[in-house]
């Protein structure tokens, strides 16, 4: 990994650099003229005189940022979860195993992967107010399951809830944190902390510095698996991408890391995308 590092990085470096030029002139040139511009709702930009975050005193000064709009406890119709929604779904979703449940930290309570707002049912055609569903999804590192309840979130009703082994669903951001974590306190650790060194002149010593993205490792996918990683699948095993925030990319896709047995695995190949 050092070798790829060091090859490498001052072409990634020039191409960081080359790619936020680039970036900020597509910018100038993409952007619409204002005066043929429109707004979401399709009448022309210029019949809205006053924007729409100008106060009743005028606008803002210089460098003023205006506050977001206050956001209800409850959404309507096919607005996203608010806030309010999301924790309420969460909270009643993981209930019956919120003591016995882990994280990818091997704390208490399960690990929370999506909540997204559901679709109505086809007998709700029609209904001008149908009820607010959420679908919420939650890992359990204690038993490797993926566990999948439906909650309606106005009444706080369950609606329907399921429990699978053996499904991966993509790695949350929390997940990917604690993979490196795990990277950084094993000897596989070494060469990610001195590449970074290498680029920064600084220790690394938690993920913070780091932009992570990842997926998860199939081995059905691999030429070869380390035994090790054999019970991957039913474990929760990733890989991790990594890259100093605002610098360039440190490849640590040979690399796996079973977060249920809490390893890391030095393998043959980076492959195995999900």
């Amino acid at each position: 990994m050092r070798t790829l590092m060091r090859r490498h990085l001052g072409k990634l470096v020039a191409g960081t650099a080359i790619a936020v030029t680039c970036t900020a002139a597509l910018v100038a040139t993409a952007l619409p003229d204002t005066a043929g511009a429109r707004t979401g709702r399709g009448a022309p930009a210029a019949a809205a005189e006053r924007p729409v975050w100008e106060p009743s005193g005028g606008p803002p000064g210089p460098g003023a940022v205006a506050p977001a709009p206050v956001e209800g406890e409850r959404g309507t119709g096919r607005d996203p979860l608010t806030d309010g929604e999301l924790e309420r779904a969460r909270r009643l979703a993981a209930a019956p195993e919120a003591r016995t449940a882990e994280n990818a930290a091997g704390a208490p309570g399960p690990q929370h992967l999506t909540a997204d707002l559901a679709e109505p049912l086809p007998s709700e055609a029609g209904n001008a107010a149908p009820p607010r569903r959420a679908v919420v999804s939650y890992y359990d590192y204690r038993t490797d399951r993926l566990v999948t309840a439906t909650v309606d979130v106005t009444s706080g009703r369950v609606e329907s809830r399921g429990a699978r082994q053996g499904v991966q669903p993509s790695p949350v951001r929390a997940e990917l944190r604690e993979a490196v974590e795990l990277i950084l306190a094993s000897p596989h650790g070494a060469g990610l902390r001195a590449d970074y060194r290498d680029a920064t002149g600084a220790a690394l010593t938690t993920p913070a510095p780091l932009t992570l993205s990842g997926y998860v490792y199939r081995r059905e996918r691999e030429a070869r698996v380390p035994p090790e990683l054999r019970s991957c699948g039913v474990h929760r095993c990733v890989r991790v991408v990594t890259r100093i925030t605002g610098g360039p990319w440190i490849d640590t896709r040979d690399l796996a890391v079973d977060l249920s047995a809490r390893t890391v695995v030095a393998t043959p190949a980076g492959r195995g995308v999900a």
